[in-house]
């Protein structure tokens, strides 16, 4: 079983939040950088921005992390934590 502990992800780069999952009843936690977002930030020709935001992957695993787990950490993960955008600071 997975599931989300707590998440701390300032509003201005959530990529560099951290976060804590249980797997199995055992904590895992995840420092600043491991997120990556799906998302993305891109200007037109009069330099607005235009905000895309999408899923996360994990970058960082912790060591000795289960390899068969993952997948349901990315789950947890993507249904717990708003999507973010690369950018958000823009």
């Amino acid at each position: 079983m997975v599931r989300l502990l707590e998440y701390n992800l300032p509003s201005y780069a959530s990529c560099s939040g951290t976060f804590t999952v249980e797997v199995d009843g055992e904590k895992w936690f995840f420092g600043g950088g491991a997120l990556i977002t799906g998302g993305n930030v891109s200007f037109d020709e009069n330099w607005s921005e235009h905000v895309e935001e999408g899923p996360w992957r994990i970058g960082i695993w912790p060591e000795d992390f289960p390899e068969d787990k993952k997948w349901e950490v990315l789950e947890a993960i993507n249904e717990e934590i708003p999507w973010g955008c690369c950018g958000g600071c823009v």
